[in-house]
């Protein structure tokens, strides 16, 4: 799987763009606030419809327009697939594969699988529990769409629940229909947990080997899923927080509560590793999402990097390129010096300056 060229029109800080991709290792280098990370976001939006950032399709369009276009055109078991993105301003965006519009999102899912590690991922382990659900949630979606259905359902659920909840203060009559509120949220958060411990799961499968090489064999990595409640157990559940639920106007038991720990030995990492330690798991955790997502489309993904080896010392550095041979990879950088001194493998090289790319010469 490779991404053959993208285009954008109007798109964050690019008036216009058109670029053609390797299919091996792509450079984007240049100064900050360039314009770099928005070629990721783009690709990485022709993906999975949202920003990895969490912008809304309105930031994502150039100040001063009302609209714009992403055109991603994609190689896949040679076949050739057009994803065309039409952000608008105002109005749900639009999205065509191969010229003809789609009516779900879920549609999109699965022909461009994007594998993102930036500077904020290195942070996943300290950071609070919704990073770690994004991260669950954001992975499993673009391989399973029956999940990003059950998703899907579960947080509207969930809203019209907590705004039933606020609206029982003033209504207390309307109690009498939380129940079928209930019932929904309790068959949609089920499957919600039960496929989230299945990923845990196979992340395991792969992580574990991972982590003891990059740590030198000093150290054995094990993720624990730790749901909010027992599926068996969560309508139950449910019920007994009722009280409390209506008096803090939100439901305060289900997946939207879960969390990850990560354990190298009895120690918990989020709360007592060393930065080195949160970061060597946060590397492991990316590079064991890339081995989980060939398992499972039995193809590789798009591995998008975006300044990550400026946060990294020189032996993470050098197992993350060292790991990423056979796929296509787009590395966002402020320089060349690391990839020079790594003798690194660069098929083609692009100069990002205020919105324009120049494609350089090699090396």
């Amino acid at each position: 799987m490779i991404i053959r060229s993208i285009e954008l029109k109007n798109f964050r800080n690019y008036e216009e763009l058109q670029l053609q991709l390797d299919h091996g290792t792509n450079i984007l280098f240049g100064d900050n606030a360039q314009g770099k990370t928005n070629i990721l976001e783009s690709a990485y939006v022709s993906g999975t419809t949202k920003s990895h950032k969490g912008s809304r399709d309105k930031e994502m369009i150039r100040f001063g327009e009302s609209e714009s276009h992403i055109r991603t055109i994609v190689e896949k078991n040679g076949m050739e697939y057009q994803i065309d993105m039409h952000l608008k301003k105002n109005r749900s965006k639009g999205i065509a594969i191969n010229r003809i519009p789609i009516k779900k999102a879920s549609e999109l899912f699965g022909i461009l699988n994007i594998v993102f590690f930036s500077p904020e991922d290195l942070n996943i382990i300290k950071n609070g529990p919704s990073e770690r659900r994004r991260f669950l949630d954001s992975e499993i979606c673009q391989l399973d769409k029956i999940y990003l259905s059950d998703l899907t359902k579960y947080n509207k659920i969930l809203n019209q629940r907590n705004k039933l909840l606020k609206d029982i203060a003033f209504h207390p009559d309307l109690e009498a229909t939380l129940p079928v509120w209930d019932m929904q949220l309790v068959s949609y958060g089920r499957r919600i947990i039960k496929r989230r411990k299945q990923f845990v799961e196979e992340l395991n499968e792969i992580i574990f080997d991972i982590h003891k090489k990059i740590s030198g064999d000093r150290e054995e990595l094990l993720l624990k899923y730790e749901p909010s409640i027992d599926e068996a157990f969560f309508e139950d559940e449910l019920n007994r927080a009722k009280d409390k639920d209506r008096r803090y106007c939100q439901t305060s038991v289900g997946p939207h509560r879960d969390d990850i720990s990560f354990f190298i030995g009895d120690i918990d990492i989020r709360r007592f590793g060393s930065q080195g330690q949160q970061r060597t798991c946060a590397l492991s955790l990316k590079l064991a999402e890339i081995d989980l997502v060939k398992r499972s489309i039995h193809d590789t993904p798009v591995l998008l990097l975006d300044d990550v080896l400026s946060e990294l010392d020189s032996n993470r550095q050098n197992y993350l390129l060292n790991s990423i041979h056979n796929i296509q990879t787009v590395i966002t950088c402020t320089g060349l010096d690391e990839f020079v001194k790594n003798r690194f493998q660069i098929d083609r090289v692009f100069q990002v300056v205020n919105g324009k790319v120049y494609e350089k010469t090699q090396m």
